[in-house]
């Protein structure tokens, strides 16, 4: 069993100590758990049965006509389905309660929150608890379970391989731990925390990840501005002074320097299948690849076999990993090269010159993080592929994307792309749709959590 350790730091031994004395104390609730439901009827409630033990545990009463949508799974119970809470104190943020129909009659069970919009995120539902029991009402045995099945599902997928170190091991929504991400990069593990539960339970989390196979570092990225909504300001946290900054990764055979401080978790190891489907069609083709980051897709154009590779980036820093990459990877810089540049600017000056490239990759950052924002972010999807499009040789390919989860889920990229194409004068073919790499699961209970849009199109 391997023991955590921080990025650059040593936990305390008492930590995993009273983990496993945690766990150990599970075996025996989770018998008598079992034993409990089992001899309660079949038509009660295995969750009453379970609460009746526990004193104190509120219940939060959905309103009528408010309840199917969490009975089928989705995991966020937004305040205004809420109709009362019957509980004396009333819960706190982060404990565990009871979510019931309009009847009183639970559906489910979860984490409370008195502060943020989703006031209850579910955990597990009625007949779930009712199969198996060991899990319910019981945060850590929740989380040991969760995560076990996530690195399963994993090596199912063949991640890690030879080939790839590089992935996301949990998924939020996706793998029924709303709000906690971890990006497995080689030894490290990045979790990043946007819900305060998540918070609450740091160690447990931080020590279940360390047991997985090759896991030697920890690190913890807390999004500041998401848990402000929940409540919890950690503004003035600090978190445990980190010796390893980078680490190497292999995705596709392919070497890439992540930085543990850089965008989002370090690495974009949603586009893994897009950046290997690049790959085979580059070969002896002319390759631009805009809001490049640290070159994931012009790498694989290059290791393809491409004539030439451009890659541009406003970001001085992303580049400097990018061009260590190239080093990294043994390649010809004559063939691959990395531009710092605004990506307007340099396809307005490509256009001027009458520049023109076999295959162009646009996949630039979030535009709409939020739906109010949709319309103006569509005007701007628009216009950079208006752009891109005339960048593209006739008969060429333009693998256009968009990981603002608004965008993909209002269902108009395509008609924005449309739009765009009619702007540039060019027609368009989709060849290719696709989103984040299979290990990144969606809920379809939470069809919220699809963001990334991915088409490959041919440009006449």
């Amino acid at each position: 069993m391997l023991r955590l350790r921080a990025c650059g730091g040593t936990a305390p031994a008492s930590v995993p100590a009273l983990i496993r004395a945690r766990l150990a104390r599970r075996a025996s609730s989770a018998a008598h758990a079992a034993a409990t439901v089992a001899a309660a009827s079949s038509a009660s409630s295995a969750l009453e049965e379970l609460a009746a033990e526990r004193k104190g545990l509120a219940k939060v009463v959905l309103k009528k006509g408010k309840t199917q949508i969490f009975r089928d799974g989705s995991p966020m119970v937004y305040s205004g389905a809420v109709d009362r809470i019957i509980g004396r104190p009333p819960p706190k943020s982060g404990d565990v309660v009871l979510v019931a129909d309009g009847t009183e009659k639970p559906i489910g069970w979860g984490l409370y929150n008195s502060v943020s919009m989703f006031c209850v995120r579910l955990m597990q539902l009625e007949e779930e608890a009712r199969r198996d029991p060991t899990c319910a009402l019981n945060m850590e045995t929740l989380l040991e379970a969760r995560i076990s099945s996530a690195v399963d599902l994993r090596r199912s997928l063949g991640l890690p391989s030879a080939n790839t170190n590089a992935y996301r091991l949990i998924n939020s929504e996706g793998d029924r731990l709303s709000g906690l991400i971890v990006d497995i990069f080689a030894d490290v593990a990045v979790i990043a925390s946007s819900a305060a539960w998540v918070e609450k339970y740091r160690e447990q989390i931080q020590f279940l990840v360390s047991k997985v196979n090759g896991i030697n570092h920890i690190k913890w990225r807390p999004s500041a501005d998401i848990l402000k909504e929940e409540g919890l300001d950690i503004s003035e946290q600090k978190e445990p002074a980190s010796s390893c900054s980078t680490v190497k990764v292999t995705e596709n055979g392919i070497v890439y320097l992540v930085s543990l401080d850089g965008q989002k978790t370090g690495f974009y190891a949603d586009q893994r299948e897009s950046r290997h489907f690049i790959s085979l069609l580059s070969k002896d083709q002319r390759v631009l690849d805009i809001c490049c980051y640290s070159g994931g897709f012009a790498l694989h154009a290059a290791k393809g076999g491409a004539d030439n590779v451009i890659g541009i980036d406003s970001s001085g820093s992303a580049l400097d990993l990018a061009n260590e990459n190239i080093i990294l990877n043994e390649l010809n810089p004559g063939r691959i090269s990395f531009v710092k540049g605004d990506a307007n600017a340099f396809m307005k000056g490509a256009i001027s010159k009458n520049e023109l490239w076999d295959l162009v990759i646009l996949d630039p950052p979030k535009l709409a993080p939020r739906k109010k924002v949709l319309q103006s972010a569509s005007g701007m999807y628009r216009n950079l592929n208006a752009l891109a499009m005339q960048v593209v040789k006739p008969g060429g390919l333009l693998m256009t994307c968009s990981c603002s989860g608004a965008m993909t889920q209002s269902g108009m990229f395509l008609k924005t792309i449309q739009g765009a194409a009619s702007m540039a004068g060019r027609k368009v073919t989709v060849l290719r749709q696709a989103g984040a790499a299979c290990d990144h699961p969606i809920d379809p209970a939470y069809p919220e959590g699809q963001y990334l849009s991915n088409y490959l199109l041919r440009v006449a």
